[in-house]
């Protein structure tokens, strides 16, 4: 056996699990599940048909029909609804993300609701912690939030907004509202030799 897989464990019908996965602790594996080759669950309940892919789970809970990673991490009781996608390098902590969310990379989605069918955009960060507090981010249903958002907590965004890629969002936003929040481009024409001249040695 090329894979560690502890007695508390609990695996339905036709789980696969691949080398080099460790499996621990009240983990349970429903039918037709794949845990990937260096995936970490311990104390995770995977749903049927999910596939992780190479992804630590820890006290964390993923439905079914779903695809998680490659080097996703899911923790303190994290809750993924079925028919989601978390990919590659996204951390989700505290957070429950309703049926066919999608995630699919670079994100941080921490002491969130995210509502059904919302898209997380790459290299968004729900800002939850301001230096002394943990605090909540609710995001409605049918979303989509640009990517290189910052999520400011506390905040509430409703159903079918639309946040556009580079805004930080600092107040809440009502259900059917786009929100833009960039400052506009200053072009310099042949300014840049000045800064990519390298300084004399």
């Amino acid at each position: 056996m090329d894979y560690i897989l502890e007695p508390t464990v609990k695996v339905g019908a036709n789980v696969t699990i691949e080398p080099y996965a460790v499996v621990k602790g009240n983990t349970i594996l429903h039918d037709g599940c794949v845990v990937g080759s260096f995936s970490y669950l311990d104390g995770a309940v995977i749903g049927a048909n999910t596939v992780v892919k190479s992804s630590r789970i820890v006290n964390s809970q993923v439905g079914q029909n779903c695809t998680v990673g490659p080097n996703a991490h899911l923790r303190d009781n994290a809750v993924v609804g079925n028919g989601c996608r978390v990919g590659n390098f996204v951390e989700i902590k505290n957070s429950l993300l309703q049926s066919g969310v999608k995630a699919s990379h670079l994100a941080y989605i921490g002491d969130a609701l995210v509502g059904a069918n919302t898209n997380i955009g790459c290299g968004v960060i729900f800002v939850n912690y301001d230096g002394k507090l943990k605090h909540k981010t609710s995001v409605g249903k049918n979303c989509f939030i640009g990517c290189n958002s910052n999520l400011v907590a506390p905040l509430s965004i409703g159903d079918n907004c639309f946040v556009a890629c580079g805004t930080t969002v600092d107040k809440d936003i009502p259900s059917g509202t786009f929100g833009i929040g960039r400052s506009y481009l200053t072009l310099k024409e042949g300014r840049a030799i000045h800064y990519l001249k390298k300084p004399p040695e």
